[in-house]
């Protein structure tokens, strides 16, 4: 296996309305992936009319951005119970996940679930406690009750190690403490480029893992997937 320094896999998992799309848009953002006069909508990742009707994430997605010449694939995983099915299935793709926990709430039903679907895949979880802005938020509960949920779930040493980012995605603040907070979201993606790279085998033969179908009105259909070995020329 080789190490690609180039590209990071992370997935975005959370209970619901805990922030997951919502810190998409500031990393996006961060990330000058839109045009300076660009009118962008909230929650760009919701371009479902069901999802913006409702204001949940219903289908995962994925988007990239580049920083610091490492690109970074984020999948943007569905929150609510009922759509279990898709977080599954997007975490094979991945090599990290960024659990998104409210700073209020502390972890919640859904939260268990996804973690423990990370955590059983071995993945390294990268903690992001969010509305950190919030006159009510107690980061110091919230990192607690979320130490002890990976110790429920049966978390490795390595996983509980977890590195932690405070933020608030609508006012974009992040910093590596709740009175450490910067107006961008440097520190997020300073961390996000220290979890594990991928690793492929590029003199072997293709395998295609595909975890999702799209279609695209001038390209047609499309297989979204992640390259296991070999390589795919156009």
């Amino acid at each position: 296996f080789v190490d690609r320094d180039d590209i990071r896999n992370i997935a975005i998992i959370a209970h619901v309305d805990h922030g997951k799309t919502t810190l998409v848009d500031a990393l996006l953002s961060e990330a000058k992936v839109f045009r300076e006069n660009e009118a962008v909508q909230e929650r760009v990742m919701d371009s479902n009319d069901l999802e913006r009707e409702r204001g949940i994430t219903i289908l995962a997605k994925n988007a990239a951005v580049e920083y610091n010449g490492v690109k970074v694939n984020i999948v943007d995983t569905p929150g609510h119970a009922d759509f279990g099915g898709e977080v599954e299935r997007v975490l094979n793709m991945v090599d990290a996940a960024l659990l998104v926990v409210d700073a209020v709430e502390g972890p919640k039903p859904q939260t268990r679930f996804v973690l423990k679907k990370a955590i059983a895949l071995g993945l390294k979880v990268l903690v992001v406690v969010n509305k950190i802005d919030r006159p009510a938020s107690r980061p110091e509960y919230v990192i607690d009750k979320t130490f002890d949920l990976f110790m429920e779930l049966g978390a490795s040493d390595w996983q509980i190690d977890f590195p932690i980012v405070y933020t608030s995605a609508t006012k974009k603040l992040s910093g590596p403490e709740p009175d450490q907070l910067q107006e961008n979201f440097l520190c997020l993606l300073d961390t996000i480029i220290t979890l594990p790279k991928p690793k492929v085998i590029p003199d072997a033969p293709l395998r295609l893992l595909v975890s999702n179908v799209d279609y695209d009105e001038f390209k047609g259909r499309m297989a979204i997937g992640r390259i296991l070995s070999g390589d795919i020329a156009k």
